[in-house]
């Protein structure tokens, strides 16, 4: 009985919290003119194991986001058989001998950002045909430790990927440095999806993703707003 009683204090925490990010998003879209619908919230569910998870999914919640392949193929498969509708996103960087698993398990990739990279996703998705949903992360910081393409090649790189390797490119994403203003790197995102034909603007995270939204993100990744603080 006591275990009964924390889960259900659980799945009650996690439901709680989950509304009020969405109700956060529902109001920021009403204000803005937009269609919530266009808005997908990613739950950002990396380190955290499957007990954590499932009041998530529980409460209504079907996106996720996982930073790690491995990491993701060690609790995803259960979950993912115990409840319909799931879809998985990679936000995290990807490496070229990790695309065989990350095509086998996701349904969204969002650091796509060099041409072998391109190269490998085209082979493996046409071999195991699947058609994964595919975001260029962009380095809008220009730092040296983090993923992704130089803003200025940008455009360039979305032709390629499109005209070189096949892909079909649903849009752009990118981490601002934590000690920056994010909107300034929120703003340049939307004029180079704009400059690349591109559609959807995934930015934003549990401490700044009211102001994405404000400046047109399509897709919101968070995480401690959701589950709490990580160890």
């Amino acid at each position: 009985m006591l275990a009964a009683a924390r889960r259900a204090d659980c799945v009650t925490g996690a439901g709680e919290r989950l509304a009020a990010v969405k109700a956060r998003i529902d109001a920021l879209a009403k204000r803005a003119g937009r269609d919530r619908a266009g808005i997908t919230l990613i739950a950002v569910s990396k380190t955290f194991g499957r007990d954590a998870i499932a009041p998530v999914i529980e409460a209504g919640q079907r996106d996720f986001g996982e930073n790690r392949v491995q990491e993701a193929m060690k609790k995803w498969p259960s979950l993912r058989e115990q409840h319909a509708g799931l879809r998985l996103h990679l936000i995290g960087p990807l490496q070229t001998n990790k695309v065989r698993e990350a095509v086998a398990h996701f349904d969204a990739i969002h650091s796509l950002d060099r041409d072998k990279l391109a190269a490998a996703l085209a082979t493996e998705m046409k071999r195991q045909g699947r058609v994964l949903t595919l975001f260029v992360q962009v380095n809008t910081g220009r730092e040296e430790q983090k993923s992704g393409i130089a803003a200025e090649e940008t455009a360039a790189f979305v032709r390629r990927c499109r005209d070189a390797h096949g892909l079909a490119i649903e849009g752009l994403m990118c981490i601002p440095p934590v000690e920056d203003d994010p909107v300034p790197h929120f703003e340049m995102l939307r004029r180079l999806a704009d400059a690349s034909g591109v559609k959807s603007l995934s930015m934003g995270m549990s401490t700044d993703f009211e102001a994405a939204i404000e400046h047109g993100a399509t897709h919101v990744r968070v995480g401690s707003a959701i589950f709490g603080g990580r160890a």
